[in-house]
């Protein structure tokens, strides 16, 4: 029987298109956050591209179009920042049901401005074109680093520290309180926001750059879950993980702890955090001074290559059957 995408899954798809289009010799293709081309002046260009679907990534009555705007240039400049990159434009498509109203577009555009103002970033261009009923945005991000230093996903080295630079799965307490329409008292707000708002770590990764005992990194899109997988894979190691050391925030604690939620099970299958996800040496952790935290380390390849026999939640695929 023939293989539909709920078999292959998004990874097994990206795999697929991977391996059909190979990226050329000194350029990094398909596979980490960003791609990265080397230019003439000493310097790395790096370009992503990100679509959220209504119906998909968001609900339009379970999130304002400001909050929608805001997070459409936030998701795509986090990818600059899971590369330790500076973050230089990005470009707008999208395409809109043609009875949409001139506010809720108006107040779409003010998020997006707002988040890309406070990380100085143009908006230069894209597209625009009519949908039969859904919203469909999609952003194109462009951003630079110096040559040879961007951080990929492949540069795990065994005995490495693995780390976050911030709580996991408020966003994804965050959407579940909107989805239950629990009452929104301060710490069900908090993870709403989070999941509305996330802030890039744009400065953070930056900062992780210039560290040469920072090896992997990448933001935490789909959840650790997976997101660690695939440094795993693209590495060739293994990892121990220590699930108590997982950090969890106050709010997602006493939510958790009212509705009979499971937070580790939010924390590492539930994604969105849009945290950084990096791996580094013992000394060079000690100086570190981006807040975050240690929850395991880099083993040899074993036959799985994964993260030991409790990691058992993973994260976000499109296709998978749920």
């Amino acid at each position: 029987m023939e293989k539909t995408l709920a078999d292959l899954g998004e990874f097994g798809l990206i795999g697929q298109i991977r391996r059909r289009f190979p990226a050329p010799e000194g350029v990094t293709g398909i596979g980490d956050d960003c791609a990265v081309l080397p230019q003439k002046s000493g310097l790395e260009s790096l370009v992503s591209t990100d679509m959220l679907v209504e119906g998909t990534h968001f609900l339009r009555d379970g999130i304002s179009p400001y909050d929608l705007g805001w997070k459409s240039a936030a998701v795509n400049l986090s990818d600059i920042a899971a590369m330790g990159g500076k973050p230089m434009a990005t470009f707008l498509s999208l395409a809109l049901p043609a009875d949409l109203s001139e506010t809720w577009i108006n107040a779409f555009l003010d998020g997006y401005a707002e988040l890309s103002g406070r990380f100085d970033v143009p908006l230069l261009g894209g597209d625009t074109t009519a949908s039969p009923d859904r919203i469909c945005i999609n952003v194109t991000v462009l951003g630079e680093s110096p040559y040879g230093r961007s951080r990929l996903r492949s540069a795990a080295v065994v005995d490495d520290l693995i780390c976050v630079t911030g709580p996991l799965g408020d966003s994804a307490a965050g959407l579940k309180a909107i989805l239950t329409g629990l009452e929104r008292d301060a710490d069900a707000s908090t993870l709403i926001d989070r999941y509305c708002r996330p802030v890039p770590r744009v400065a953070e990764g930056q900062e992780l750059r210039l560290n040469l005992g920072v090896h992997a990194m990448m933001d935490i899109s789909d959840g650790i879950g997976s997101d660690l997988q695939h440094i795993l894979d693209a590495s060739e190691v293994s990892a121990q993980i220590d699930r108590s050391a997982i950090p969890l925030s106050l709010a997602l604690k006493r939510v958790c702890a009212r509705q009979g939620w499971d937070p580790l099970a939010l924390a590492i299958g539930g994604g969105e955090d849009y945290e950084l996800l990096f791996t580094c040496t013992r000394q060079a952790e000690m100086l570190i001074c981006v807040p975050h935290f240690v929850i395991g380390k880099i083993t040899k390849r074993s036959f799985s290559s994964s993260a030991g026999p409790d990691w058992q939640v993973s994260g976000f695929d499109h296709f998978k059957k749920r």
